[in-house]
């Protein structure tokens, strides 16, 4: 191969390597511009929300007395409705720099009605995760931009409604505390008793019934039959003190009589 043919396939080559080296660089340079760009709107973004709640802040700051301090629209705080007079609270509603569109999403107090917050509809994930400033202390660590809510006091979270003062609470009666009761085997306490087997139940014998005599056939053993003994005469009662000879304890007792002598024998 002729060296002018060398050179040439040299001259070649690195062509291509320079135009590779300057399409990694613009390519370099178009990422970060995306970036800075992106760095910008945030920041710009950042702005706008601290304006829209110096607008809340203000409208809630000239609210007359008995009416609501949340604007019931983003167009009120162009002109408060509630003054005779022409008086803005904001100067316009900007163009959300991450979308692009004057469209915000708006939260509302209780979800119904007056304005309490302000976010962006972009759900992109936000080049900006720390560092905020004291009004923007909510914002750290946010998954995606629409978490950013732009709120009155600029803190990033919705103020709970206002709280309905709770009713005066019923008096409390103190309950005295009862013993534990034992268990009804006689166990430890807390453990549960074992049901106690069943009794088993033994054959009854049946009764044995013995034979009556009967006491028809000898009418004697009957005793409805066997005549009753004759009634023994009452014995006279005598009076002794009436008659003392009746006493027995004062009658004579007439002695024994004699027995017969038989004849021809003397009695000595």
């Amino acid at each position: 191969m002729p060296a002018r043919a060398r050179r040439a396939g040299f001259t070649y080559v690195g062509l291509i390597v320079l135009v590779a080296i300057i399409g990694l660089t613009g390519a370099a340079t178009l990422k970060i511009n995306a970036l800075l760009q992106r760095a910008a709107a945030e920041e710009e973004l950042l702005d706008i929300g601290a304006a829209f709640s110096d607008a809340l802040r203000s409208y809630a700051a000239a609210t007359p007395a008995g009416q609501p301090p949340q604007p019931r629209t983003l167009q009120d705080l162009l002109r408060d409705p509630r003054v005779p007079g022409v008086r803005r609270h904001l100067r316009k509603v900007f163009v959300d720099p991450m979308t692009g569109k004057a469209e915000w999403g708006v939260q509302y107090l209780n979800g119904q009605s007056g304005v309490v917050a302000l976010h962006s509809l972009s759900d992109a994930r936000p080049f900006k995760i720390g560092n905020f400033d004291a009004r923007f202390r909510g914002f750290d660590n946010r998954a995606r931009i629409s978490d950013w809510k732009f709120t009155l006091d600029g803190q990033g979270a919705v103020p709970p409604p206002p709280l309905v003062p709770p009713a005066a609470p019923m008096p409390v009666v103190p309950v005295a505390p009862q013993a534990p009761l034992p268990p009804a085997d006689g166990g430890p306490q807390g453990r549960p008793a074992e049901a106690a087997p069943e009794p088993v139940s033994e054959p009854v014998a049946e009764p044995v019934i013995e034979p009556v005599a009967e006491l028809v056939a000898d009418p004697a053993a009957d005793p409805a039959n066997t005549p009753e003994p004759p009634a023994q005469p009452a014995q006279p009662v005598v009076d002794t003190a009436a008659d003392p000879a009746a006493d027995p304890a004062t009658t004579a007792v007439p002695p024994p009589p004699k027995p017969p002598v038989p004849r021809g024998r003397k009695i000595l």
